[in-house]
């Protein structure tokens, strides 16, 4: 069982002992601290907070919802929702910042609890040391019964959201309706199950398949979006003769697509073709992170434009857009950015711009595929022992590679002649994650074995 504290928030496994897992205690720890750093810095006292679909959900929102209210501060709960529309109701509600509380694409046994500030973003790492600080010290100064805050359900948000991404110039309705396409759509037991379905139909799609349709968290397989776990989507695309398949995490910030044809569209060429939807038709530059395909920097460079990679991490990537002045970004495992509607991952953005980009050009999602560079990502991970000195291993690593390009911004990325190898430890799980570009996954998976035994060796 595991608590992982980090600047953005804290995750773990519910249940156990304290300090050791995600428990009640843990919970109200951070929230007060959170709540602490909100009354100190900013000038509303008010945050919003959302859920995903998670067993372990609605005790973990109300006890993140009265800790904020005993410390003064004013709730707008939203209830089952997802991470982008939290994102955006905490600017939209002048709110000092927001709690998500999910564990992404964790197993069901696992929760957290995400940290905005005031523009919906995640906070800085600054910010995040500060609040970590505060919960260490454990010093809390709670409101008297006069000043205790207020909570106030608000479950319009998600309507908020849809209305902003039909509001969008590269999104067309009227293309999808005359498409008359059929979609199937894997809801992974949350809140993806409800709202996917939702904007759908608001992009006139009336014909919907949704498979593992409950959001009571009982994930009915492993809720990543690979293609190991998306085997039933895959068959039920060709079953129900639809355009495509939609797979999200239970947060709904992750998005994979599976063509027509049930073969999987591959979670890095999400980013990589809405992101030429936006090159062809608006232009500008792009970024994605160290452990993303370079597809994404060779449509940009043929379309004239500049890509940045940045570190791992979604604050990395916003901040490198923002320097860049980037018209879109985003991360390998399927997550769009896109700044015209908001700085943080939205799979249902991503959904209703790659349907627009399939009505405008006629096409299939297989014929979109392979238009691309074609490259293939080999992901792996290495679980660590307690006592693993991860800088020693990479410094190694780093000393037997150093005739090559090696970048070191993030963990350590080699990068070879036509293929890379990026090696870092998970911010959120006991791991180095070994990620490997190749031409062919055989190369990559090969490229992948070899590091994976030199530090398998060295531990």
């Amino acid at each position: 069982m595991t608590l992982i504290k980090s600047i953005s928030g804290i995750r773990g496994t519910i249940g156990g002992n304290s300090k050791e897992n995600l428990t009640p205690i843990d919970i109200v720890e951070i929230s007060a601290a959170y709540g602490h750093w909100i009354i100190a810095t900013q000038r509303n006292k008010k945050v919003v907070v959302g859920r995903d679909g998670r067993i372990s959900g609605q005790m973990v929102l109300d006890l993140v919802v009265n800790t904020l209210m005993g410390c003064g501060i004013d709730v707008v709960d939203l209830g089952l929702s997802t991470t982008p529309t939290v994102e955006i109701a905490v600017p939209l509600e002048n709110a000092g910042g927001g709690i998500i509380i999910t564990a992404s694409h964790n197993p069901e046994q696992w929760n957290a609890l995400k940290l905005l500030n005031e523009k919906g973003e995640f906070v800085s790492s600054a910010d995040g040391e500060k609040i970590l600080e505060i919960a260490d010290n454990a010093h809390f100064n709670f409101a008297e019964v006069q000043n205790l805050g207020k909570r106030i359900e608000n479950k319009d948000y998600i309507k908020k959201h849809i209305d902003k991404i039909l509001a969008l110039e590269l999104v067309d309705v009227e293309s999808i309706k005359n498409k008359n396409y059929t979609v199937v759509v894997d809801g992974v037991n949350s809140s993806g199950s409800i709202f996917v379905p939702e904007l759908l139909n608001s992009l006139g799609i009336e014909n919907i398949v949704v498979l593992n349709p409950e959001p009571n968290g009982k994930f009915n397989h492993n809720p990543e979006p690979l293609p190991e776990n998306l085997k039933d989507l895959m068959e039920a695309v060709v079953t129900h003769k639809a355009i495509l398949g939609i797979a999200i995490d239970p947060d709904v910030d992750r998005l994979a697509f599976v063509s027509e044809d049930g073969s999987y569209f591959g979670e890095e060429y999400t980013l990589v073709s809405i992101a030429d939807y936006y090159l062809k038709n608006k232009g500008g530059n792009t970024v994605s992170n160290l452990s993303s395909t370079k597809a994404l920097k060779d449509i940009t460079l043929k379309a004239g434009y500049t890509y940045e990679a940045s570190a791992v991490g979604e604050v990395n990537v916003v901040n490198k857009m923002k320097e860049t002045n980037a018209i879109i970004g985003g991360e390998g495992n399927g997550g769009i950015i896109l700044p015209e509607l908001h700085y943080g991952r939205d799979a249902l953005v991503g959904i209703a711009l790659f349907i627009s980009q399939l009505a405008k050009l006629d096409t299939k999602p297989s014929e979109l595929r392979s238009s691309y560079p074609n490259y293939f990502i080999s992901k792996n991970k290495i679980e660590l022992g307690a006592n693993t000195n991860m800088s020693e291993i990479l410094s190694k690593i780093e000393e037997r590679y150093k005739d090559y390009d090696c970048n070191t911004v993030d963990g350590l990325k080699i990068n070879f002649e036509n293929e890379w190898v990026h090696l870092r430890k998970s911010n959120t799980e006991p791991i180095i994650r070994i990620y490997s570009e190749s031409s062919s996954m055989e190369a990559a998976n090969l490229l992948a074995e070899k590091i994976k035994k030199e530090i398998n060796s060295l531990i």
